[in-house]
Order: C-alpha cells, then sequence, then structure tokens
C-alpha cells in the first residue's frame, strides 16, 4: 500500500480538512451574508450562495450611497466614517505593535544575558502578571488616563499597552537564551558593545520570534473592543471595531441591520488578512533561516 494511502495518514487528513472546513466556515458564512439582499436574508434561500448576489452592503457601509438609496436597498439607512475609523485602527494596532515588540524584545534580552540586582525577581513579577485578567486593570488605567487629560485621544488608547505585555517578555526572552554564547563573544572581541550587540547581532537573528510577537500584537490590538471604547468616543479616536457596534445601534427600533453589519465585518477583516498572508511568508522563511522547525 503506497505511504499516502495508510489509514493513519488518511485519519489524520480527514481530521485536519475537517478542522479546517469548521474554521473557515464561519468567515465564509459571513461573506455571504454581506453579499446577500437585506429582503433576501430572511425570506431567501438557506443555500451556500445568495441567489441575487449583491455589493450594496459594501457600498452602504462604505458612505458611497445616501441613506434612501440604503433604505430602499432594505437597510436602515445608518452610515459610519469606515475609512476614518479603518485609519484610526491602524494607528492603533500598528503604533502598539512597533512600539511593544521592540520594548518586549529590549527587555527580554536584558533579562536573558544582562546582569543586574533584581533580576530574577523583577522577571518572576513579569511572569506573575500573566494570571491576572486585563479586566482588573480596566478601572485604573480609565482613571489615570482622566487624571492626565488623555481621554479620547489616541495617546490615550495607546498608553495602555504601548511598552510591553508579561507574555512577549517571557517568550523573547526565552528565544533570546537559545542563542548560541559563542556568536555573542565573538562580538564582543571585535568591540561590539551591549547595545551594538542587541541592534546588530541578536534582533537580526530573531526576526521569526519578532515577527511572531508584532502579528500576534497587530491582531489583540486590531479586535479590541472594550478599552477603545471606553477612551476612544469620538469620531477623531473611534476605532473601527467601536464604528461597527455604533452602525449597529442606529437602528434600535427595527431588527437589526444584519447584512450591512457583515459587510462592515468583512471589510474590516480585510487589512489583518492582508497583513497575516504577506508576513506570514516572511515568518515561515525567518523560521526557516533561523533552523527553527
Amino acid at each position: 500500500m503506497p505511504s499516502s494511502l495508510r489509514p493513519g495518514r488518511v485519519v489524520a487528513w480527514i481530521i485536519l480538512i475537517t478542522a479546517l472546513v469548521l474554521t473557515i466556515f464561519p468567515f465564509y458564512w459571513m461573506v455571504r451574508t454581506a453579499l446577500t439582499p437585506a429582503a433576501d436574508l430572511y425570506g431567501g434561500s438557506t443555500g451556500l450562495w445568495p441567489d441575487h448576489a449583491t455589493l450594496i452592503n459594501f457600498r452602504r457601509v462604505l458612505g458611497l450611497v445616501d441613506a434612501a438609496e440604503a433604505r430602499a436597498a432594505g437597510g436602515s439607512g445608518a452610515q459610519i466614517n469606515f475609512l476614518r475609523y479603518t485609519l484610526n485602527s491602524l494607528i492603533y494596532s500598528g503604533s502598539i505593535a512597533i512600539v511593544q515588540t521592540f520594548c518586549c524584545a529590549m527587555a527580554g534580552y536584558a533579562f536573558a544575558r544582562l546582569r543586574f540586582p533584581g533580576r530574577d525577581l523583577a522577571f518572576g513579577t513579569i511572569v506573575a502578571a500573566l494570571m491576572v485578567p486585563p479586566i482588573f486593570t480596566l478601572l485604573p488605567n480609565f482613571v489615570l488616563a482622566k487624571q492626565l487629560g488623555v481621554l479620547n485621544t489616541i495617546p490615550g488608547l495607546v498608553l495602555p499597552s504601548l511598552l510591553m505585555t508579561p507574555f512577549a517578555v517571557f517568550f523573547l526572552r526565552q528565544f533570546f537564551l537559545s542563542i548560541p554564547r559563542e556568536v555573542e563573544e565573538a562580538a564582543l572581541l571585535e568591540g561590539v558593545g551591549a547595545w551594538g550587540m542587541f541592534w546588530r547581532i541578536v534582533l537580526p537573528m530573531s526576526r521569526g520570534p519578532l515577527i511572531t510577537i508584532g502579528l500576534t500584537t497587530i491582531v489583540w490590538s486590531w479586535k479590541d473592543y472594550l478599552w477603545p471604547l471606553l477612551v476612544g468616543k469620538g469620531e477623531d479616536t473611534r476605532v473601527l471595531t467601536v464604528g461597527l457596534g455604533v452602525f449597529l445601534q442606529q437602528s434600535p427600533n427595527r431588527a437589526p441591520d444584519w447584512t450591512g453589519l457583515m459587510a462592515g465585518s468583512v471589510l474590516s477583516v480585510v487589512p489583518v488578512l492582508l497583513l497575516l498572508i504577506f508576513l506570514g511568508k516572511r515568518l515561515v522563511e525567518s523560521l526557516n533561516f533561523s533552523g527553527l522547525k
């Protein structure tokens, strides 16, 4: 029997394909709902593809039609400043991902290689912070942001998550410990200092882990809802997740505008999906380059 047809291999492929379908199907159904006319959503067919597929829901969300045309298409007539909210989300998630990844890399390298008083105690405190639910820090952060006068500002949005997270510090420290000391010792013989060692030697060798932390941070901050809802209520600071919630709430006296909401949700996923496709390939290349498989 060919090795590709062994029972264990076949069962493994069946499980893998089933898990893949179960994972992708909710996103596919979201796309299907976004392409369905509002009038067909409840009374139309339940097939895998809408009978009268249309892009009107995407046009409504992007503000390309007026309120009368939107209501004629079966929507609520609600509109959001989609492009502005997308830009705010890009600023919010991008700034957090870049600054946080760099700061966590510095902290992780310090805990992995430098010797200073209280190092183990400080690292243990950071690891212990992993057990603190984020909801516990929500109110103190809000009070602090209010006292600093940064409510309804971009700095107020990003400051609580800008510098570091315990998991990223722990993750990067473990990777830095795996880097052979001979590489750093050779650099020391060439007169490279601690900062040059980190910037010129360690960071280029850590592209895979850094991209991993950057990707997870972007995805987390892109879908964050509660903190941006509390701090960024104005048009200039409202992110996309909060904007979609506002879109849903603009028709309180009738059935929710599910088709418009699904169209907005699909559009909100596109930037992160493109980033994952692009950086995912770079991540695999970096891991192969560093020998991590």
